[in-house]
């Protein structure tokens, strides 16, 4: 969607950013696995297709996704963004009357992460801020 393409939010040990053509390599290497893809309940896709699943959700109406990135690893300038990815976060606006109604959807898809509390800052937390900006990604 492309109402969050210059949206960073910032939680105390996450951030999220819009999902966006760099990010793809490495989510269609987690989306590989069989174990992530059982998860999920998804298809393994090419690359290509991947790609191409990224531009769609991109131009949704009613879906906005974010790459949950390591916040530590992301304040070093020198660990590029695509090494800091450890899940996304999709929302899905299920009323489009109220955009306050939503259905939410986290994956923490390294598995070292999981189990750290990131799912539920994600969703319990008033810690997380709102960045509206040019992001350089």
């Amino acid at each position: 969607m492309r109402i969050n393409e210059d949206i960073l939010l910032e939680g105390e040990k996450v951030v999220l950013v819009p999902y966006n053509a760099d990010h793809v390599p490495r989510y269609h290497q987690w989306m590989c696995s069989p174990e992530l893809q059982k998860l999920t309940a998804s298809e393994p896709l090419t690359l290509e297709q991947e790609y191409d699943m990224q531009r769609c959700w991109r131009e949704d109406d009613d879906k906005c996704t974010f790459i949950i990135l390591d916040k530590q690893k992301w304040a070093d300038p020198s660990i590029p963004e695509q090494e800091c990815m450890v899940g996304d976060v999709n929302i899905f606006l299920t009323d489009p009357s109220d955009p306050s109604l939503a259905e939410l959807e986290i994956m923490i898809a390294v598995p070292c992460y999981r189990g750290k509390g990131l799912g539920k800052e994600l969703i319990c937390s008033r810690n997380i801020s709102l960045t509206s900006s040019e992001l350089s990604m």
